[in-house]
């Protein structure tokens, strides 16, 4: 949908994504009821537009009020302290500065159009300085269930009190001390919240089911899940809780052949553990040489991550690893076949009753053990991580890469970063988007689109880590790209536009951020020194045994 901002301009929205806290009812006598510690995470295109405040006193009230944004203590707190489902937990809600430390409030992003093209815009509020309290009047009995409809009046956020204009102001904000942008949307913020209504709901509460672990036995050995402590906590499976000989299972299937249809291939034929399970081919081969039709993403790190393969088509990674099994041009194997040939194989027997407590083997339990065995896949302990423990120092050059890594791109300001941060922030250096990075202005594979159904995810890929990227190439969803330098020539240079392109690289000149040699160099420099080298070399994994 097309909208007019204050100026006239025509504007898009894509992202509306934002944090509240500090939640208060007011008292018919004036003061004020804190309700601490309690936090929500609002993202129009997720669908997460309600979140619940329990536990408050049975009292009658005249008002509530919130912040937008988190109060400094909790801006700048540890995020690998949060639980998986915290709504402040960044691997959840995606809007932590990452290594410039605190949140981003609220993120709005979208199109907008100059003259007769089409650019990106991009709205983060951010700071201590720019939490801004929502004050509203509401009548609220608490002696029954209430629900309260908030209005956030988007319009009144860009043209309020303090018009905005993409034209005349800018087309970004990272809310820097005096940036006009910010100024204005605070401001405009605190009339955009509005109360629509009261109503009761049914006192009754739902209790939710706990969720039981599938087929654990009765003796096994917890297996010691190891990750950074920078790393926020990620939300593995609690059906599928890990146990060294779950874990040890899956690490065996990942390496059988007799999961393919002609017994030549297995999960690590195309995803090979010296480069951090990925493939050196642009496009893997299947059995009878059946070339794929996309490039095959490493796999680590994927206990963060949320949906799987380039169009985020599998929900779980116990449902993805059954998938490549199955298709034509990979494995091309049925699940019935492959459960009949490891029955029959000595030792599996025995392995899945000492994993599953029964002997009997079905593709259920293969996609539960090969799930186990890759979320341990780990990857953390780079040149990187080393030097912000100070055990490691990084060369001028490769400081001055995560200098242009870690800024942004606006010479309004006098920025003149690569601004990659936005699509590979956080410890991660990865996010749970789907994005179009300007590879082509038409799309053969419009990959995320194909699932969605929507148009505006056409030509949108999932955005994958750069942790080992100096090992995991070719790059890109179909590997056109053999080397980093590559890459990185194609974010300065040959950005081609279309209607879904990411608002932060929209909003870039044409082609995309003009760097110079030596600026290039530097940014390759950097990326190289997110290699784990342990992970990616040929050290015996101490789970690894004969095959039976």
């Amino acid at each position: 949908l097309r909208y007019a901002d204050a100026s006239a301009e025509e504007l898009s929205i894509s992202r509306v994504s934002y944090l509240l806290s500090g939640f208060a009812l007011q008292r018919n006598d004036g003061s004020w009821l804190e309700l601490t510690n309690r936090y929500a995470w609002i993202d129009l295109e997720k669908s997460r537009t309600s979140f619940s405040l329990a536990e408050a006193p049975e009292e009658k009230f005249r008002g509530i009020r919130f912040q937008l944004g988190v109060a400094p203590a909790a801006n700048h707190a540890d995020i690998s302290k949060l639980p998986a489902n915290h709504p402040l937990n960044p691997n959840l809600n995606g809007l932590h500065w990452s290594w410039q430390g605190g949140y981003i409030f609220m993120a709005l992003e979208g199109m907008w159009r100059h003259e007769v093209a089409m650019e990106g815009w991009s709205y983060h509020l951010a700071r201590d300085s720019n939490l801004t309290t929502i004050q509203l009047e509401a009548a609220l009995d608490l002696s029954q269930h209430l629900r309260l409809a908030l209005d956030f009046d988007l319009a009144e956020l860009l043209r309020g009190a303090h018009p905005l204009s993409f034209a005349k102001d800018g087309s970004s904000t990272h809310s820097r001390d005096g940036d006009p942008i910010a100024r204005a949307l605070t401001s405009n913020a605190r009339k955009a919240f509005r109360l629509q209504g009261v109503s009761a709901v049914p006192n009754a509460s739902i209790a939710s089911a706990a969720i039981k672990p599938l087929y654990l036995p009765a003796r096994f050995t917890p297996f010691p899940f190891q990750m950074s402590a920078a790393f926020p906590r990620p939300d593995l499976p609690r059906d599928n809780p890990l146990i060294t000989e779950r874990v040890e299972l899956g690490k065996r299937l990942f390496n059988e052949t007799l999961l393919s249809r002609d017994g030549s291939l297995s999960c690590a034929s195309c995803h090979q553990a010296s480069a951090a399970f990925s493939d050196s081919r642009a496009l893997s081969l299947g059995v009878e040489a059946r070339k794929g039709k996309r490039n095959a993403m490493p796999l680590f790190n994927l206990a963060w991550k949320t949906s799987f393969f380039w169009d985020g088509r599998a929900p779980s990674l116990r449902a993805q690893a059954l998938m490549p099994m199955q298709d034509h041009l990979e494995m091309d194997q049925s699940i019935s076949n492959s459960v009949a040939l490891l029955t029959a194989k000595r030792g599996y027997a025995e392995r899945f009753k000492s994993a599953f407590d029964s002997p009997q083997i079905t593709g259920e339990k293969i996609g539960l053990a090969i799930e186990q065995f890759l979320l341990t896949e780990v990857s953390f302990n780079s040149r990187f991580d080393r030097s912000l423990e100070g055990k490691e120092a990084l060369t001028d050059e490769e400081k001055r890469g995560f200098e242009l890594f870690s800024t942004e791109y606006d010479p309004r300001r006098q920025q003149f970063g690569a601004d990659c941060f936005h699509c590979h922030g956080g410890p991660l250096f990865q996010s749970q988007t789907f994005a179009n990075n300007g590879l082509d202005s038409t799309f053969p594979d419009q990959g995320r689109g194909a699932i969605s159904g929507k148009n505006s995810d056409v030509g949108k890929f999932a955005v994958p880590s750069l942790r080992n990227v100096e090992v995991t190439g070719p790059y890109m969803h179909d590997g056109r790209f053999q080397t980093l330098e590559e890459v990185v020539e194609h974010y300065s240079s040959g950005v081609k536009p279309s209607p879904t392109l990411d608002p932060n690289i929209a909003k870039h000149p044409p082609g995309g951020v003009a760097l110079t040699v030596a600026d290039k160099k530097a940014l390759v420099a950097f990326l190289k020194t997110l290699t784990d080298e342990r992970f990616v070399s040929k050290i015996p994994n101490p789970l690894a045994s004969k095959s039976p």
